[in-house]
């Protein structure tokens, strides 16, 4: 039974241009071409389809992303600068008038300066995303502090989704989704502990997509390393058992067992809806991930995004 107030806190829409922005513009049908590439699924340029589709599932609200082909990774200053603003601008009007679609602002994580920008200087969307990997610095990288803090001081969530993965041995077999993605996220969150950012920054409230990548089966191994005291790992790293409690994750991980795994690890209070809408990697309904609970259990879970974004604060 879906939650009155439930939040799918995954799914993506891409952006209303109004012009071509450096290397990005439309093609006769509408659809984005972003450095020559057409950006196509059913219903990434539809916001109605999407609020049809979260009230057939019973979801009251959803958050939107823009989804990983408009990254757009690795461009220089000036270019990065025009694309970011002009993405979060097209979102925000492609969601005008939408009043259960919430936008998420994507920080450019390769130029902290200017995510460091956009933190400063947008505070009408709901929250934040960014690239897990791909080209983006590694997330303990001391030019991403200043950026952490204003996080932490805004209590905004922030949804680390996976970028591409730059492994070129998961070219085939569709590997760079199947496996890159899970294991950029596992990266992503292991700079996280490791790096003592989650440590310095306990009001950080950030949001892992797919179910926490492998994170969930290989917390085990992490926590041994630091009670071993293995190579490279500072002497003062606590648990990283107790660490990663205080990131969050959605359901989506495609498996019973995997879910289960993740409430463990992440704590049944921390977990979210998210379909991944519109992408056949997904779901029509992100309460399937839970069928397998209780009623009060997939209440509970569908109303946390509620709750996390109640600690949020308001410049």
């Amino acid at each position: 039974m879906p939650a009155a107030r439930s939040t799918d806190v995954h799914t993506h829409l891409a952006p209303q241009l109004t012009h071509p922005v450096g290397g990005v513009t439309h093609d006769h049908d509408g659809r984005l071409l972003v450095d020559g590439q057409r950006v196509e699924a059913a219903g990434l340029y539809d916001p109605d389809r999407l609020r049809r589709r979260l009230a057939a599932n019973g979801v009251h609200r959803a958050w939107v992303s823009a989804p990983p082909p408009l990254y757009r990774q690795g461009l220089d200053l000036a270019r990065t600068r025009a694309w970011v603003r002009a993405l979060d601008d097209g979102l925000r009007a492609r969601l005008h008038g939408t009043e259960i679609l919430d936008r998420l602002t994507y920080l450019p994580f390769d130029q902290p300066g200017i995510a460091l920008e956009l933190l400063e200087q947008t505070d009408d969307s709901v929250g934040w995303t960014a690239a897990a990997g791909g080209d983006s610095l590694a997330l303990d990288d001391p030019a991403l502090s200043p950026m952490w803090t204003v996080l932490a001081e805004r209590r905004k969530p922030l949804l680390l989704h996976p970028g591409e993965s730059p492994d070129q041995r998961l070219a085939p077999h569709y590997l760079a989704n199947l496996l890159g993605n899970p294991v950029e996220t596992g990266i992503a969150a292991a700079q996280l502990v490791f790096g003592g950012v989650l440590t310095r920054h306990p009001e950080l409230r950030i949001v892992l997509a797919h179910c926490g990548g492998v994170l969930p089966a290989l917390i085990g191994r992490w926590s041994r390393g630091v009670a071993t005291r293995r190579p490279g790992i500072a002497a003062d790293t606590a648990d990283p058992a107790v660490t990663v409690r205080r990131l969050w994750t959605d359901c989506l991980g495609h498996s019973t067992a995997f879910l289960d795994l993740a409430r463990m690890t992440f704590g049944e209070d921390h977990l979210l809806l998210g379909s991944d809408y519109p992408f056949p990697m997904g779901l029509d309904d992100p309460f399937e991930a839970l069928a397998h609970l209780t009623v009060e259990a997939r209440q509970r879970i569908g109303g946390n995004a509620e709750a996390l974004l109640a600690k949020a604060v308001t410049p």
